[in-house]
């Protein structure tokens, strides 16, 4: 290795909807994160295996996966390299997860459109920052409110569709965590005294599931009683949706869209004067210790299921290889348990019927190596890009096809 230390990556993902028999891929490249070792395993497997010993089955098995609804709408990406447009860098690694609802189109804007939104206003920075962070996510929230002003004429419901969104950035060894929405950033953190690998929560959530989060909605509108509801044993805001804040979800932001000919559920009886859910993300910056040792993000769809000392300890506990799919099954064998039925017989409900059962679930797993000490990012190497999301399908359709991926390595 290079005397810059160029980081490792080993990506073993799917990280997209696979239909019928598709091989996984196992790509390998070399990159850097701030000089630390980054290994990446898993991705946006957004189901089960429909065969549990091909779960287990070593790489390049052929792989049956299906997922909860019929139209995905999770979208996940992983860039690894520059971090602006500048060639003076600074070089680091970003992961997203994009988990949407009403619909696929804001997740897919967000995986076309942040990251590109972040490189521009690094470059104008020169560096890395909460604000540039912060900056993007407006951005990305403006241009996709243009994209609703200008298909509402014939697409009213896409006012209707939004996205959570989480994002990691790693650079030059500092972990900035941003998020909007009920999405999971957790860290693995090994304590030398006893050997044990803590599970330590990194994100702030925002579902009104959360007493806090209730709270700040109240504060946020005092002169409306019914800002949070319990409808169908459920808190939601307005009693339309659990999360306070997210890309998109422009019914809920803008007026002049929450009106005919948008479905007749969606359309609040009072008018509101300013918006109800947010876009402004919850950002907290880390700096990476030698203990750290690895970071799983998932969408809410894994954390229903499993706690954050229950994934970190899956992962702890198991070969790296294939550690996403293992997530996704341990949740999933929980989701069946919770339903007192056995597991294999939740892989055969039909797609879309599931969605009762479980969500659609992303996960990511980070693993972080401290035998590299952090320096600046300022060296070119090569860059990676791994993008993933769904694919429509008709019902009951099974297509053999081909990984959606984005592979980028200069």
């Amino acid at each position: 290795m290079a005397d810059h230390h160029l980081a490792a990556v080993n990506i073993t993902s799917t990280l997209a909807i696979l239909m019928h028999t598709t091989k996984r891929s196992d790509l390998n490249f070399q990159t850097r994160s701030g000089g630390r070792l980054v290994r990446f395993i898993g991705g946006s497997v957004i189901a089960s295996n429909l065969d549990v010993e091909e779960l287990e089955a070593g790489p390049g098995e052929m792989r049956d996966v299906i997922k909860a609804n019929n139209l995905l709408e999770d979208q996940s990406q992983i860039e690894s390299g520059p971090l602006s447009t500048l060639d003076s860098g600074p070089y680091g690694t970003f992961v997203g997860i994009y988990d949407g609802h009403g619909g696929p189109e804001t997740s897919r804007y967000v995986n076309d459109h942040l990251f590109q939104h972040l490189k521009r206003f690094t470059s104008e920075q020169q560096s890395m920052s909460v604000d540039v962070i912060r900056k993007a996510y407006q951005a990305t929230e403006e241009g996709f409110l243009s994209l609703v002003t200008k298909q509402w004429p014939m697409k009213p419901q896409i006012a209707a569709v939004g996205s959570c969104c989480l994002v990691a950035v790693i650079c030059g060894g500092i972990l900035y965590i941003a998020n909007l929405g009920d999405s999971r950033a957790v860290l693995g953190r090994l304590v030398k005294a006893t050997g044990e690998v803590l599970a330590i929560q990194l994100s702030s959530e925002h579902n009104v599931a959360i007493e806090s989060v209730r709270q700040e909605m109240h504060s946020l509108h005092p002169d409306d009683s019914k800002i949070v509801v319990l409808k169908h044993n459920v808190w939601r805001v307005k009693g339309l949706i659990q999360i306070s804040r997210s890309i998109g979800d422009v019914y809920l932001k803008k007026a002049e869209f929450n009106r005919a000919p948008l479905y007749a559920k969606f359309r609040l009886r009072e008018p509101f004067k300013r918006p109800i859910l947010s876009s402004d993300p919850s950002i907290s910056v880390h700096e990476l210790q030698p203990h750290d040792q690895f970071l799983i993000f998932a969408s809410d769809g894994l954390w229903e299921h499993l706690s954050n000392q229950e994934a970190v300890d899956i992962v702890q506990n198991h070969p790296r290889n294939g550690i996403a799919r293992r997530l996704i099954k341990a949740a999933l064998q929980e989701a069946a348990k919770k339903r007192e039925m056995r597991y294999s017989d939740l892989k055969k409900i039909d797609r879309g019927v599931r969605r009762h059962f479980h969500d659609d679930i992303t996960v990511a797993v980070v693993f972080l190596d401290a035998n590299l000490v952090s320096r600046a990012s300022t060296v070119k190497g090569p860059s990676v890009s791994v993008r993933g999301g769904g694919i429509h399908l008709p019902a009951k359709t099974l297509v053999p096809c081909a990984s959606p991926m984005e592979l980028n390595s200069t």
